[in-house]
């Protein structure tokens, strides 16, 4: 007879798809089969939050409300679960308490039974407003242990951590390891040392990254934990979870088996076997991350964030690149404290890597998040900050040591008046305030006129994309005659074509167009006119002269912050680029002029694209 039941979240509706290929599958995608996970005997089906409400705004043109309603349609006898970050809620920054509370309650009444609430430091003190709105709302609060290993995370570290959040109302604690690198003898210590303190069920979630992850989950089971995370068998692996077939077969085994139904879950792989086939053959999943890499015990860089640096390289053609990013990666986090890999400090560690290398200088470029990290508005680090190094990127401003939501007003009815009539919804004035800029083209697109309405898209690089406008021509100065590059969408489908300027009345032949796909494709391209002399918002004048500054890496404008005719001073700020989710700072290189602007607001521009003229 079975000593206890083991209970599963399954992960293929968020985690896995999030880790093994940066959270692109589709609602579509997930639909028809969700009654029957329904019915296999998960504990929970965690399907929402972390970046699946991010990608499906800013890739896959879906509101990701109406997915959690959906999948709440289709769910009448298993919890659905969320991935909460705590103050930063599901996006990369802290929100006031009041936008906290609204995006519990609506979650709640749209679906959410479960919160998985964490804080990318273990700052308590930044999970207590969530926790709060969770209790208020009715719904199980998973408070959760972010697993890292540093001078400071010992297991005594992680102990003492698990009774302050039972003691702060916890109903369960996760141990988090979202880098893959609780070994399996670990596990066995931490569980069991956790065990003997806290009353409240434990939950194990690791990922297959360095190829210790069934062994980890037989060890936490073993030593004390209730509950494990996987992920069925299509989609495990890799930097995702351990298949829930294996682990399901293997407890049953064992003094503490699980409630899952074998028959359903062939079922449920079957049907997801040829979903996965279908990214892999888009190239939307990278097979790169379906095999263990011990290294990840060594770099400690989390599924999700392995796919995501891969897809930043990639589209800053520099995949050569990628040993020397995960080799960075330890670096950084050294300087920054040591902080959990986990987001939003896996991607300001993964960014910064990632720009060290490819900048070829070290902090060159430093987003705005990670300098409002060492401001403190993150949180305390695990360990201090050099403050050497900390004044090397801030100089000497303030740095904040109390709970920063503290220092935010209430925001949530302001966001409101400012959204107008795009806010149609209380859900709506969230995903603006969660992400301003993709949130609020998201709502455009949704709201305008029929005809102006973008089409649902499967995927990222899958989708039909109507074609764009020429990015901001950039001269060749190893012409005599100018050459003019631009990049051209066209039906998914990226051109690069170079035109050469001949005098009025003239022809220019142009290159070739080359596909951004493994399959050429044929296109008519029409010879773009010139940007207007008079508009600086359409390109620079063709008189523009100097030097220019060019962007690091792709990435959309955001803003620009000076005038054509401008005088600026070193190091003053040009325009705000967002690349990989961050905000960067492009800066005069020099004192001088701004001779010609290239760009304007929500200009995508790619690496080497010329910006502006000093």
């Amino acid at each position: 007879m079975a000593d206890k039941t083991i209970e599963v979240v399954e992960t293929v509706l968020r985690d896995a798809h999030q880790s093994l290929m940066a959270t692109r599958m589709s609602t579509e995608d997930m639909l028809p089969i969700v009654d029957k996970l329904d019915q296999a005997g998960y504990f929970a089906l965690e399907m929402w939050g972390g970046a699946t409400f991010d990608a499906a705004i800013r890739f896959l043109n879906e509101d990701p409300w109406e997915r959690l309603r959906e999948i709440r349609k289709r769910t009448k006898n298993t919890k659905l679960q969320m991935l909460l970050r705590g103050q930063n809620l599901i996006g990369y920054r802290h929100y006031a308490d009041d936008i906290v509370d609204k995006f519990v309650q609506k979650a709640v009444e749209n679906g959410i039974d479960v919160f998985r609430i964490f804080d990318a430091l273990n700052d308590s003190r930044n999970l207590q407003a969530s926790l709060n709105a969770v209790k208020k709302y009715g719904a199980h609060a998973q408070l959760t242990i972010c697993y890292t290993t540093s001078e400071v995370h010992t297991v005594k570290y992680f102990t003492e951590l698990a009774q302050e959040l039972e003691a702060m109302g916890a109903d369960s604690i996760c141990i988090k390891d979202m880098a893959g690198i609780l070994t399996p003898y670990m596990a066995e210590k931490l569980v069991g040392s956790i065990r003997k303190v806290v009353s409240v069920p434990i939950d194990v979630h690791t990922h297959a990254t360095s190829g210790t992850a069934q062994m980890t989950l037989l060890k936490a089971v073993e030593a004390g934990a209730d509950i494990i995370d996987t992920a069925i068998s299509p989609f495990s692996g890799g930097t995702s979870q351990p298949p829930t077939e294996t682990m399901a077969l293997a407890l049953a085994e064992s003094a503490t088996p699980t409630r899952l139904n074998v028959d359903l879950l062939e079922e449920i792989a079957n049907y997801f076997k040829p979903i996965r086939e279908k990214y892999l053959k888009e190239g939307t999943m990278t097979p790169t991350v379906l095999t263990a890499d011990p290294r990840a015990l060594i770099y400690q860089v989390p599924g999700g964030m392995l796919s995501n640096l891969l897809s930043q390289l990639k589209q800053a053609n520099a995949l050569d690149r990628y040993d020397e990013v995960l080799e960075e990666v330890p670096r950084v986090r050294a300087d920054l404290g040591y902080p959990p890999l986990v987001t939003p400090m896996s991607q300001m560690v993964g960014t910064q890597a990632v720009f060290n290398v490819l900048s070829g200088e070290r902090y060159k470029m430093v987003p705005n998040e990670v300098k409002d990290y060492l401001h403190g508005e993150y949180g305390k680090s695990p360990v201090p900050v050099d403050e050497t190094f900390r004044q090397s990127i801030i100089g000497d401003d303030e740095v904040m040591t109390d709970r920063p939501a503290d220092h935010l007003a209430d925001e949530f009815e302001s966001l409101k008046r400012e959204l107008g009539e795009l806010a149609q919804s209380d859900e709506d004035v969230l995903t603006y305030a969660l992400f301003p800029q993709v949130g609020k083209t998201f709502l455009e697109k949704k709201y305008g006129p029929e005809e102006k309405k973008a089409p649902a898209m499967e995927s990222a690089e899958s989708a039909p994309t109507p074609p764009t406008a020429p990015s901001a021509p950039r001269p060749d100065p190893s012409e005599k005659s100018p050459m003019r590059h631009y990049e051209i969408n066209v039906g998914g489908e990226v051109y690069q074509v170079t035109l050469k300027e001949v005098a009025e009345g003239g022809t220019a032949p142009s290159s070739p167009p080359r596909s951004a796909s493994p399959t050429p494709q044929t296109a008519t391209v029409n010879e773009p006119q010139p940007p207007d002399p008079q508009s600086s918002s359409s390109g620079q004048s063709e008189e523009a002269s100097g030097e220019p500054v060019t962007a690091p890496m792709p990435g959309t404008i955001l803003s620009v912050r000076v005038a054509d005719g401008q005088a600026v001073k070193a190091g003053e700020v040009l325009c705000i680029l967002e690349a990989m989710k961050m905000e960067n700072e492009i800066v005069a290189p020099a004192p001088g002029t701004v001779s010609g602007i290239a760009v304007s607001p929500n200009q995508a521009v790619g690496a080497g694209d010329t910006l502006m003229y000093i």
